[in-house]
């Protein structure tokens, strides 16, 4: 896809020529985006919080609202993966203030700044999550279901409400609602795999949960489809196409690793360590992805075990 004045190839595709601002550059997700990117001759912006240091560099607060858009001028696209983990911390009310304020001012600011410029970027590809939807037990829900009640999906709702400006002032916007990311580096799968490999690891509360997941590599590519594709915008679940139980993912997790899993962690105890963030962990989400497959997305690993052997 070609932004407004460029015709040197597709934004984020095999292409160089783009330039793309990444906002969360040095998160799990954004820190492959970028090594995927600059390999194949794209230049990357970065979205930094302090002053800048680079002409690669662009000063922003998320928290404050706060974005120099200026240094998007130029820029064929935004991708905003900003925003504080939500299982890095249990969710003491202070916490959940900054998680939602990192996401939904940091949004509100990059759409406000990309609908100011007369030639800014023409694309902005932003985070959410399959929080969106809450609980969906057993009910397979794809990009049509409405959002669930409780925190996390008032948080998705607020959060793709603040593309508004963007989408409004006509940039293409395309909200990437992610799930459980399958990567050694860092998220829950992070957690995960230090625990398995000391024989820990084990199913979670009854373990009939689903966990919607998707490989990193298979985020990475699916963001650069929605970069490259210009007839595609809103929301896209970015899962892979088959959700497993958490106790299938249990049993995959020790086959790859080797390790037993016979240590369950009873729901009471998850609670009393996790508090509320405990019912995300125990609820089940099986999330498909409909809208991505349907546009032509070929998944690398769409089976939970090879994308454990993938990360692993």
């Amino acid at each position: 896809m070609a932004a407004a004045g460029r015709t040197d190839g597709e934004v984020g595709g095999g292409v160089a020529g783009s330039r793309i601002a990444v906002a969360g550059a040095t998160g799990l997700i954004g820190s492959a985006l970028v090594r995927s990117l600059t390999a194949d001759g794209h230049e990357v912006v970065r979205l930094v919080r302090r002053e800048p240091r680079a002409g690669d560099e662009v000063r922003w607060d998320p928290e404050q609202g706060y974005v120099d858009a200026a240094g998007l001028v130029g820029c064929d696209a935004v991708v905003n993966l900003a925003g504080a983990g939500i299982g890095d911390r249990r969710w003491s009310e202070a916490y959940k203030a900054r998680l939602r304020d990192g996401r939904v001012n940091g949004t509100q600011a990059l759409a406000e700044a990309l609908a100011s410029l007369d030639d800014g970027p023409r694309v902005l590809v932003n985070g959410s999550a399959i929080g969106y939807y809450g609980d969906t037990g057993d009910r397979a829900v794809d990009e049509d279901a409405p959002a669930g009640a409780g925190f996390l999906p008032e948080l998705c709702v607020a959060w793709e409400a603040a593309a508004a400006p963007a989408r409004e002032a006509g940039v293409r916007t395309v909200f990437a609602r992610t799930g459980l990311v399958v990567a050694r580096e860092g998220g829950a799968w992070g957690r995960l795999f230090p625990l398995f490999r000391a024989g820990l690891g084990g199913r979670l509360g009854d373990g009939r949960q689903y966990w919607s997941f998707i490989a990193l590599h298979d985020e990475v590519a699916a963001l650069r489809h929605l970069l490259d594709r210009q007839d595609l915008s809103g929301p896209f679940n970015l899962t892979a196409p088959h959700p497993p139980t958490n106790r299938e993912i249990t049993a995959a997790m020790g086959r790859v690793l080797g390790r037993p899993t016979p240590f369950p962690v009873p729901a009471p105890v998850l609670r009393a360590v996790l508090g509320e963030m405990a019912s995300e962990v125990l609820g089940s989400q099986r999330v498909l992805p409909r809208r991505l497959s349907e546009s032509g997305f070929a998944f690398a690993f769409p089976e939970i075990e090879d994308a454990i052997r993938a990360a692993g």
